[in-house]
């Protein structure tokens, strides 16, 4: 999980933020280069994780709520290395 990369400090805050920031400007299918070695699909993530897919597609969610969701299914994901 992008989790333990991220607790081994593989992968920092910033880039957590850039990869949340991506899907919330695109959000099609795409791997997103994460740290330095990682690659992580962050549509696949968000569609795999039940509450981050349908808060993303409410009208009604705030913005903050959105990212959280996708940070939370980002985390939850496994990064594949190219």
């Amino acid at each position: 999980m992008l989790t333990e990369t991220y607790k081994a400090k593989a992968v920092i805050e910033e880039d957590v933020v850039a990869a949340i920031a991506a899907f919330m400007t695109d959000p099609t299918p795409s791997p997103f280069v994460i740290g330095d070695e990682y690659r992580l699909d962050l549509a696949a993530a968000v569609r795999a994780h039940e509450w981050a897919s349908v808060t993303v597609r409410t009208k009604d969610a705030t913005e903050n709520l959105k990212r959280a969701a996708v940070r939370t299914a980002s985390l939850l994901a496994r990064p594949e290395k190219p």
